[in-house]
């Protein structure tokens, strides 16, 4: 049998595109990852005993949550801390049990008798870090590996992926008090299947297909909460440099504690900046509403080190996307929500900012205005199908040729300069669409309007892709064809699961001829992938004249 202290190939950047078995290109070490490992396996057999109950009527709102929380808990750059890891995995034993029992209760109900289960419902979790990281190791990637082929181990990767993006979203709508029981049985249900010993090629793809459909009804939920919350995103003009005063900056995707933050900080004399994916926050009404909101400091999540070190204030980290913290601010840098680091003070459940605050209030904050610079912002599908009539009169007049989606996410790969290249070729009779921290290649650039509409529009998370892809079916709808049929065009780049999650929806609604980049998934074997390209005509991107030439003819 192959040992391997870790292997792992779920992000973009993973090592020579092959998996990373040292130390993961996101700082996450062999323990981390074997603790990570086992809370998938933990969760797995929680989900077997829930589906199970669930067929005979019983369901359990704390079973439920917990597991679309430790999913989340095992996306990239989200717990990287092996103590808390441990409370997770004693937590999954006690959900598990909790569980079973619901199980056994449905059954005694129904009449009918409990299943003899074994495999991950029967673990018990060991006493201490070190031996949980050895139970960890024998439920690994490398472990299955060993038992089953690389394409079937490839396709369960790919539909657990996608499952964790769909969580991920789940989790942010459930904070915000969105839920929905067909949600959770349908996580449950995969994850069951999970557990199936000699899953086929075709039963892994027909699920990689069903985690989109979940997926496309967890982003739809998600909308709803975000709106329904704050309002719908309004074009808006966000400052993008920096004001005089104490400052707090706000980086991740959690709307909620953005909020929550803003209401604490209020009369403080304390600035509120977002980075990275929390840029869209600023076109929401109930958030832009707070003076102290004053502008977006910084690009994508791979930059913080140099930006966060130069950030003359408090920084809060509300979700997925945080490196190892640098020395000279790791005494200001504040987790929350699922997200935790070694060493770096987390702020619970219970929202209380204060340490937050206490920070800011003691760093220097900035000394001066800088000159004032703005991008634009909020162009959900509500605010461009308010203006759909002239969209498609601009289209029937000629006047615009082509729409590019070019979105998805950042990250630290050279090649990642296509998506700059691209969208400063497309010609002027085009529009871009633009979503997630991808946008911050090319977001300050120039591209101008056509006829009053901004030649790029920024959808917003990379959750919003709801939007684009209800902002493409209207165009459908409008010109009476198939979205493939539209002059559209979508340019993906990717780097984590929630990004996975959203290309499997695009997969779902047959979209075809995806171009993605800047390296396709390392767990895609080229068996798998001749039957995307078969299926649905995916293709790796190549430079960005060529694909331009090919796409424009």
């Amino acid at each position: 049998m192959q040992t391997l202290d870790m292997f792992c190939y779920q992000c973009e950047q993973t090592a020579h595109n092959t998996g990373c078995i040292d130390i993961g290109i996101c700082g996450k070490d062999p323990e981390t990852a074997a603790l990570q490992d086992l809370l998938i396996h933990a969760t797995k057999g929680i989900s077997i005993l829930a589906h199970r109950a669930r067929h005979l009527g019983k369901i359990d709102a704390e079973v439920d949550r917990f597991v679309i929380e430790a999913l989340f808990a095992t996306v990239t750059n989200v717990d990287f801390d092996p103590a808390r890891l441990q409370v997770h995995l004693q937590d999954a034993a006690r959900i598990r049990d909790r569980a079973r029992q619901l199980y056994e209760d449905a059954c005694r109900a129904s009449g009918s008798a409990p299943a003899s289960l074994n495999g991950p419902t029967t673990w018990q979790p060991a006493s201490d870090i070190p031996g949980l990281v050895g139970q960890g190791r024998l439920v690994s990637i490398a472990a299955r590996r060993n038992e089953l082929s690389e394409d079937i181990v490839g396709l369960q990767e790919l539909v657990l992926y996608g499952l964790k993006g769909a969580a991920a979203y789940a989790e942010h709508a459930a904070v915000l008090g969105r839920e929905r029981a067909e949600v959770y049985a349908g996580v449950h249900e995969c994850l069951d299947f999970l557990t199936k010993p000699n899953p086929s090629v075709d039963e892994l793809l027909g699920w990689a297909l069903r985690v989109g459909e979940l997926n496309l009804q967890v982003m739809e939920l998600l909308y709803e909460a975000n709106t329904g919350t704050f309002g719908k995103q309004q074009p808006t003009a966000v400052r993008v440099t920096p004001v005089k005063g104490k400052c707090i900056l706000v980086s991740g995707h959690d709307l909620a504690d953005l909020a929550e933050l803003l209401r604490q900080t209020e009369g403080k004399g304390i600035n509120i900046y977002t980075h990275g994916e929390m840029l869209p926050c600023h076109a929401y009404p109930e958030l832009k509403k707070y003076p102290h909101l004053v502008g977006n400091y910084g690009g994508a999540w791979q930059d913080q080190k140099r930006e966060f070190s130069q950030f003359p204030g408090a920084i809060l980290m509300t979700t997925n996307c945080i490196q190892k913290p640098k020395e000279d601010y790791i005494g200001r840098i504040f987790t929350s929500g699922m997200v935790a680091w070694p060493g770096v003070a987390h702020i619970g459940t219970e929202r209380d900012f204060s340490p937050v605050i206490e920070a800011a209030l003691a760093a220097p904050g900035f000394e001066e205005d800088a000159p004032e610079k703005t991008i634009l912002v909020g162009f959900g599908h509500d605010a461009v199908l308010g203006v759909a009539d002239k969209v498609i009169e601009a289209v029937k007049a000629g006047q615009i040729r082509h729409f590019f989606l070019v979105g998805g996410c950042d990250g630290a790969e050279l090649g990642r300069n296509y998506y700059t290249d691209f969208t400063q070729a497309v010609p002027d009779d085009c529009v871009i669409l633009t979503l997630a921290c991808g946008k911050f290649r090319f977001n300050k650039l120039e591209f101008g309007d056509i006829g009053g509409i901004p030649r790029l529009l920024d959808v917003g998370q990379c959750n919003d892709a709801y939007s684009a892809i209800q902002i493409a079916s209207a165009l459908a709808s409008a010109f009476n064809c198939g979205v493939n049929d539209l002059p559209l065009s979508l340019i993906v780049s990717w780097y984590e699961q929630k990004a996975v999650a959203v290309l499997l929806t695009l997969l779902h609604l047959g979209i075809k001829n995806v171009r993605l980049g800047p390296r396709l998934p390392a767990f895609v074997t080229p068996p798998v992938l001749d039957v995307l390209v078969e299926k649905f005509n995916i293709m790796p991107i190549k430079t960005a004249e060529e694909d331009l030439a090919t796409i424009l003819g």
